[in-house]
Order: C-alpha cells, then sequence, then structure tokens
C-alpha cells in the first residue's frame, strides 16, 4: 500500500492513504528495485530516502538532483513502492507528478526522471524548463 506524510495539524504528521492525496512522485518497478539494492548497500540505509531536488543550472535552467540523504523536518515525504522518497519545498512545484525511472542501455545505467512540467530541455537532455504555471499549482499542494 503506498502511504504518504501529511499534517492535518500544525506540527503533527501522520500516514495517510494516497487515495487522500495526489501522488507527487512515482517510481518504476526498476526504480524501486535499484533503489532497494543502493540502500541495501549502505550502512545507514535504512534511515535514508531518495532526494529528488531541481537546482539551477544547466543551458535550460534548472537541472535534477538525486541522492540518498536524510529527511529534513520541512520536506514533503511519502512512500512509493516501499521507497521512502522526499522532495524540499521549493523543488516540489516542478518535480510535481514526475516518475522516476531506472534505464540500463547502451550509454550506461542511470536514473532518468519523466517530468510532465517540461516544456524544453537541452540537447543532452541534462536540464531543463517547466511550464509558467507549474508552480502556481503545485504550489495549492
Amino acid at each position: 500500500m503506498r502511504r504518504a506524510w501529511r499534517s492535518r495539524e500544525p506540527g503533527a504528521l501522520q500516514w495517510v492513504p494516497t487515495s487522500e492525496t495526489p501522488e507527487p512522485i512515482t517510481l518504476t518497478d526498476k526504480a524501486a528495485g535499484k533503489i532497494k539494492e543502493l540502500l541495501g548497500e549502505q550502512e545507514n540505509g535504512a534511515d535514508q530516502a531518495l532526494r529528488v531536488a531541481v537546482r539551477g543550472g544547466g543551458c535550460s535552467g534548472f537541472q535534477y538532483a538525486l541522492a540518498f540523504d536524510t529527511p529534513k523536518e520541512d520536506d514533503h515525504r511519502f512512500e512509493n513502492q516501499g521507497v521512502a522518497v522526499v522532495v524540499d519545498k521549493s523543488s516540489m512545484q516542478f518535480v510535481f507528478g514526475s516518475e522516476v525511472d531506472w534505464v540500463d542501455g547502451l550509454q550506461g545505467a542511470g536514473f532518468s526522471v519523466n517530468n510532465p512540467n517540461v516544456v524544453a530541455a537541452c540537447g543532452c537532455g541534462s536540464s531543463f524548463q517547466v511550464k509558467e504555471d507549474t508552480a502556481e499549482q503545485a504550489a495549492a499542494v
């Protein structure tokens, strides 16, 4: 069962079924399996979550930053396929509705973010631009 952290009262976080909340980020089966594998190899893997963040940079304006990290107090926190995922508040407006996938191909292996909010990307695929109204829509979440 997928669940998400949500505050019903100030300062009170609790698990709620995702049928009550929109799914901010989903993981493909391959991505979830690879994340579990990588976290299992780390000494403190049980305390870590996949952090999905957006940083300024690149020729199109923004770049994804994926890392294993300890959740922070003001992060959006949720679980997908048994994997803890965290997104900081400023990044959520750019990645809401995205899917993280694990791609293993001729050009290498790595995580890929399929983001429905992207309107343009650079030729190498390492940076992107989002719709102007994306920030307003995600801010309501």
